[in-house]
């Protein structure tokens, strides 16, 4: 009988060492809302073209957290067409579901409805980006993840003063729905 209590009360000691480490560990938690907008007209390269974007983020969203931190994003789709956002550089090992390329990992979120992503960084650190998948929405809704190192923790490189995030992308001087719709 004491054999059994003393094994009982090692269990329960390690449950409780494994949750304590657990919790120490684990990174915070940041909550984002992007809404996608229906077509806005912008002017670039003398011309006037529509596109869709995260209202209020255009050219990008930024979100900034540290290694060991959980995301939630919670996309609010008000424009014409379904899409899905995808992570690039971040593994979802532990959560698939919230990958985000159409068909694959989830179905579009549709017109007037939203759905909540969850980002959970594991090893990531750096700068990473995210961007919509469906048609021809990933030519403009997109931005920037940067990943700092854990809190406590150094960078593996000199600190910098300051950074600044800067994203390249094609700029079509033509109709880009029409091009995907021509295709399709």
């Amino acid at each position: 009988m004491k054999s059994q209590k003393k094994t009982d009360i090692l269990v329960v000691l390690f449950l409780v060492r494994q949750f304590l480490m657990i919790s120490l560990v684990q990174g915070e938690v940041h909550f984002y809302d992007f809404v996608v907008s229906k077509e806005e007209k912008l002017h670039r390269v003398m011309r006037n073209r529509e596109h869709v974007c995260c209202k209020r983020h255009f050219p990008r969203a930024g979100i900034r957290v540290h290694k060991g931190d959980t995301i939630y994003v919670n996309v609010h789709n008000q424009g014409y067409y379904g899409l899905t956002i995808h992570w690039h550089g971040i593994m979802q090992s532990r959560n698939p579901w919230s990958d985000g390329p159409e068909y694959i990992t989830q179905c579009p979120i549709q017109p007037g409805t939203n759905f909540t992503y969850e980002v959970l960084l594991s090893t990531e650190e750096g700068t990473v980006w995210w961007h919509a998948h469906g048609d021809w929405t990933r030519a403009s809704v997109r931005g920037a993840i940067v990943i700092l190192p854990t809190v406590g923790s150094t960078y593996p490189f000199p600190q910098p003063d300051e950074d600044e995030v800067i994203i390249l992308s094609s700029w079509y001087l033509g109709d880009l729905k029409a091009r995907v719709d021509d295709r399709l």
